[in-house]
């Protein structure tokens, strides 16, 4: 398990009725009603929740490494995330895509960048090794 060295930042949120209720930030940025996957229902899914923050973050991370590598990145770079829900035997999981846009930068550079990126991004430390996540540049 990694142990955080120094907590930089805590998230709060409150959330009630489970995929039919509402999740609340503590400071109120981030008031949403919640639906489950495929109804007709007005509010969100924790999946599209988790595909919003896995590639903020990684856009996140890649500016962090492209810093390090002296790499500039393209202003109109994009992460699309996929997040599938389905059942494993006897439970259920999810697995993530993120398809990475670098438009205009060499694609070993652009690998290397989310190659780099994939390494550092807190999201894809949580989720390595625990369900199956394909990043992929386009």
């Amino acid at each position: 398990m990694t142990q955080l060295e120094k907590v930089l930042y805590t998230a709060k949120a409150r959330t009630t009725g489970g995929r039919e209720g509402a999740s609340r930030t503590d400071d109120g940025r981030l008031d949403v009603k919640l639906s489950p996957p495929g109804t007709p229902g007005t509010g969100t899914n924790p999946e599209q929740l988790f595909a919003a923050g896995y590639s903020a973050c990684f856009i996140g991370a890649m500016k962090a490494v492209a810093g390090k590598m002296k790499a500039t990145l393209p202003a109109d770079l994009a992460v699309d995330a996929e997040v599938d829900l389905g059942p494993p035997p006897g439970a259920y999981g999810i697995a993530a895509r993120l398809n990475v846009s670098l438009p205009g930068l060499d694609r070993a550079e652009a690998q290397a960048l989310v190659d780099a990126a994939h390494k550092v991004c807190p999201y894809s430390n949580a989720t390595r090794g625990n369900i199956n996540v394909a990043i992929n540049l386009v």
